[in-house]
């Protein structure tokens, strides 16, 4: 996902910047419609399962599928459409995108609706990483970072409003109608990237052989599989956050949306505390100490759980600690990545750790429903603790280097 900043030569900066606004958020609303697709099944896992007569574990692996599809399929696809015109692209992927969800309503069983997961998957892994490459493309070089933050901060909104609206829509309308908001996201996404972004020709991309060329080395191996750990710990719990809640503290449909929304107002106050503790200690720290706090939160979950009917003034801190400590993560680890890769290979190093996302979402998801199916919903806590913990201790071991002590994170980014 993050292979393009800073690599890609701007071949038409003209319309870039006659249009700033409309075409950076047009990306940005398309970057918010795939990231929404991708949890809101979070939200209505119950009534889901429900609907098609499985069980919750079962309905869980949909989201396990997307992830994986997504963390197999982006750097293939990034190299096998990168002879396109970006905007064509775009749009094609939108439109595929836009029929998968729409038709969610007509599936009959399970097979059928993990079949449409998949077709929608494909479609997210290919619209995403051309959506940060055209944003990098087109961006002045002076507002290039703020253009990128701008586009990630629609895959921070889809947690913080587009799940949220996504379980109210199934709360009041019927799981199938969740899908139908993707569509209409999806098909808004379109017409504004129709309307607003200008049709440059592709810029020059590396092949798949040189974007998988940091995984030679085994500092990196180490920091991109200490963040999947991080991420299985966090989407164990996330993917069946409803079943937890429901059986911890008696939350309802309508009042896990609320919920939520709060926890994802934490994990961007998260996401902002992480990047400053890691120009202020360096990623080493700032990862650990993401992850003890995370371990603590998860702790404290289990707790609530024997403790069932827990009060909700009790469940909600450690919701919003969790949630703050699992987005402060991704800042520790593309600072480490970088400082690792260099200059030369830091972008394709960065690609592959949002593939280590994907990973660590589809192992979370597929995990988490084996101990819900056979532990129960209480043991999701304590699985979660312990694999931060884990990637703690993986972490360390990728920050030791030979001869001298680690830089923090902020000067090798600036340079």
């Amino acid at each position: 996902m993050s292979a393009t900043p800073g690599t890609s030569p701007r071949t038409t900066p003209v319309p870039a910047s006659r249009r700033p606004a409309a075409w950076l958020l047009a990306l940005a609303l398309c970057a918010f419609a795939l990231q929404t697709d991708d949890f809101v099944i979070v939200g209505v896992l119950p009534a889901l399962a429900h609907g098609l007569a499985v069980g919750e574990a079962a309905a869980g692996q949909l989201v396990t599928v997307f992830s994986v599809i997504c963390a197999v399929a982006a750097p293939v696809a990034a190299v096998a459409t990168a002879r396109i015109p970006r905007r064509r692209l775009l749009t094609t992927a939108l439109a595929v995108f836009c029929l998968a969800n729409a038709a969610v309503p007509l599936a009959g069983s399970y097979g059928t609706l993990m079949a449409l997961r998949v077709l929608a998957a494909l479609a997210a892994a290919t619209a995403l990483p051309a959506t940060l490459a055209l944003t990098a493309q087109l961006a002045p070089a002076e507002r290039q970072g703020r253009s990128l933050a701008t586009v990630m901060a629609g895959l921070t909104c889809a947690v913080v409003i587009g799940v949220p609206a996504g379980t109210w829509t199934g709360a009041a309308l019927g799981w199938r109608a969740t899908f139908l908001l993707g569509a209409v996201l999806g098909l808004a996404a379109l017409v504004c990237v129709r309307a607003c972004v200008p049709d440059v020709p592709p810029a020059p991309a590396p092949g798949l052989a040189a974007r998988l060329t940091p995984l030679t080395r085994p500092a990196i191996l180490c920091a991109l599989l200490a963040a999947a750990l991080a991420v299985l710990g966090n989407l164990l719990l996330q993917t069946y956050l409803a079943p937890f809640l429901r059986g911890a503290a008696g939350v309802t449909p309508s009042g896990l949306g609320l919920l939520l929304v709060v926890t994802g107002v934490a994990g961007i106050a998260g996401a902002r505390a992480g990047g400053t503790l890691v120009d202020r200690w360096g990623p080493r720290a700032a990862f650990a100490t993401a992850c003890a706090v995370f371990a603590a939160a998860m702790a404290g979950l289990a707790l609530t759980w024997s403790l069932r009917p827990a009060q909700l003034a009790l469940v909600v801190p450690l919701l919003i600690l969790w949630s703050a400590a699992a987005w402060s993560v991704p800042p520790a680890v593309q600072a480490r990545v970088l400082t690792l890769a260099g200059p030369r290979h830091g972008p394709q190093a960065l690609a592959l750790s949002s593939s280590a996302v994907y990973v660590g979402a589809s192992l979370g998801g597929g995990i988490g429903g084996r101990v819900l199916a056979t532990q129960g919903a209480g043991a999701l806590p304590v699985a979660a603790g312990c694999c931060a913990l884990l990637a703690a201790a993986v972490f360390l071991v990728a920050g030791v280097r030979k001869g001298g002590q680690e830089r923090g994170g902020g000067g090798e980014l600036d340079g």
